[in-house]
């Protein structure tokens, strides 16, 4: 039955909730800390490498850090690495049934790689591993002593990544896939270097041993990572909501300076939760960046129409083009959503075709099957406000189409 595609819709909603969460408490907890830490007052006596009060909640809380540990451990530990792992698990389940499952549609371009699915789907999985390790490495060869360098060579890294995803991937899908790279080096940096370390350090205390401040600071240096990349991992999973961003020839460019950004933002906050200053010349730099994204996004965005009606429909889509029904809902498409989801859109206001979605051909029409299904049929989502009249009848014709398809 077809309605299989609604709870398929559910299960990603939920996947995606859950996401949103995890990555909530992740990114909450990771800048607390790093404001935390550089804001300490280290002008203290004692053991302890700084200390600060706070209040919050109606309550006041006094924070000392150690740079190793105190001299006892303490009964009870609390262990920051759910908020992570939980964030990087539910996004690769939400990346499995959004790129891998539905693929066809949003994962490969057949215009850049000749690809079968299962090969874009064996890109995209290992294309996260082998980012790790390359990364993994670079920070363990030596130049985690000149910290400065190491990041520019992962900046290189990542813009080189960017290009790469987007000479087989659809825009969409190389924003994703960037985006999860990076998350999927964060993680990693928790899981098999922060946590080992903290792990080595609390069984030298029980043991009775002198802990290795080393473990410290290369755990430090791969924090200090994850914080300047968190909000770029941020715009590259919000990306799939905006064409400007994903669907532009410059799209890998575009996520090279987004990075860029990421650098000058926590840059400014890092500074002020230091004390060390103002640094006000970020804001000119992020405000720079940003101009020159937005410049390269008015690049020609789609192929001509031409184009477009060559591309073939693959088996999948074809079905939906033969399926009784498929006239009928071909017409009540042009005449209530085309003038939006256009190459040139007609309706006022609408410069680009909402999330890079067509509906002018049969083709597109044939191809975008699942989302008019779930968005024109089963639902009253489009067309927003229902501004073009669609009526029940439409909608009940749009079930009955992609019904017939059998699928």
């Amino acid at each position: 039955m077809y309605d299989f595609a609604v709870f398929w819709d559910w299960m990603a909603f939920a996947v995606r909730w859950l996401h949103v969460i995890t990555a909530m408490a992740w990114i909450g907890s990771s800048f607390y800390f790093i404001a935390l830490d550089l804001g300490l007052n280290r002008n203290i006596p004692g053991p302890a490498d700084g200390e600060e009060w706070q209040v919050h909640g109606g309550g006041f809380y006094h924070i000392q850090k150690y740079l190793v540990a105190p001299e006892r451990m303490p009964d009870h530990l609390t262990w920051f690495k759910w908020e992570s792992y939980s964030t990087w698990l539910s996004g690769a389940a939400l990346l499995m049934i959004v790129y891998w499952v539905g693929g066809e549609l949003y994962l490969i371009d057949a215009e850049k790689a000749d690809l079968a699915l299962w090969q874009g789907i064996l890109i995209s999985a290992a294309s996260l591993t082998v980012g790790w390790l390359v990364y993994d490495f670079l920070c363990k060869s030596g130049l985690g002593e000149r910290p400065t360098l190491l990041m520019v060579l992962l900046f290189a890294l990542l813009v080189a990544m960017g290009w790469g995803y987007n000479q087989i991937f659809t825009g969409r899908a190389m924003m994703l896939h960037l985006g999860a790279f990076t998350a999927t080096i964060m993680t990693a940096n928790v899981f098999f270097i922060i946590m080992p370390n903290q792990r080595i350090v609390v069984d030298d205390l029980k043991n009775g041993r002198t802990p290795d401040p080393k473990y410290g600071k290369i755990a430090k240096l791969r924090s200090t990572h994850n914080n300047y990349l968190t909000l770029p991992v941020l715009f590259l999973m919000l990306s799939n909501h905006y064409p400007l961003a994903f669907a532009t020839e410059y799209n890998w460019i575009i996520a090279a300076l987004v990075f860029l950004m990421g650098v000058t933002i926590r840059h400014y906050f890092n500074t002020r939760h230091a004390r060390a200053g103002n640094p006000t010349w970020t804001w000119l730099a992020t405000a720079l960046l940003f101009i020159a994204i937005m410049w390269l996004s008015t690049a020609p965005m789609y192929q001509p129409l031409e184009e477009a009606e060559a591309q073939p429909l693959t088996p999948y889509e074809q079905k939906f083009a033969d399926a009784d029904g498929f006239e009928n809902a071909h017409d009540i498409v042009l005449g209530r959503c085309s003038m939006c989801h256009a190459r040139e859109p007609v309706w006022e206001g609408i410069l680009w075709a909402p999330k890079g979605v067509l509906l002018e051909t049969e083709a597109d029409i044939a191809r975008n099957a699942n989302q008019i299904y779930l968005q024109a049929g089963v639902t009253h989502a489009m067309p927003p406000a229902n501004v073009t009249y669609m009526e029940p009848a439409d909608r009940q014709a749009i079930i009955r189409w992609v019904r017939n398809a059998g699928l």
